[in-house]
């Protein structure tokens, strides 16, 4: 098992940054893939970024790309992720999704557990 816990969430003004952190514990693998999902009301779970433990390789949505950065400090085994000039429609719960098979996937059913997700609002 692996357990996820993320923080970090919490209400910006559009145009401000948040960092959100995954902490993960349990039975984390060297190759597994580390992922960010996030869901809007009334919208299916989308991808947002994913890493990989062991590889300095990252794939990014093309709304978020050159505004989030995905990035992971194998020694505290937390990734995190840097949101920079959020917009009116970053609002979302952001979950964590740790997959153990070292599939780089952008689909959130390849991922094996999740965490409780943490709410971001971005405000006008």
């Amino acid at each position: 098992q692996v357990q996820l816990v993320e923080s970090g969430g919490g209400l910006v003004q559009a145009g401000g940054s948040l960092r959100l952190s995954c902490a993960a514990s349990g039975r984390t693998t060297a190759s597994g893939t580390m992922g960010w999902f996030r869901q809007a009301p009334g919208k299916e779970r989308e991808f947002v970024a994913a890493t990989k433990w062991s590889s300095s390789i990252t794939w990014y949505a093309d709304s978020v790309k050159g505004r989030f950065t995905i990035s992971r400090d194998n020694a505290k085994n937390t990734v995190y992720l840097q949101m920079s000039s959020l917009k009116l429609e970053d609002t979302a719960v952001y979950y964590c999704a740790a997959d153990r098979s070292g599939i780089f996937s952008n689909v959130a059913r390849t991922y094996d557990y999740w965490g409780q997700g943490t709410q971001v609002t971005v405000s006008s």
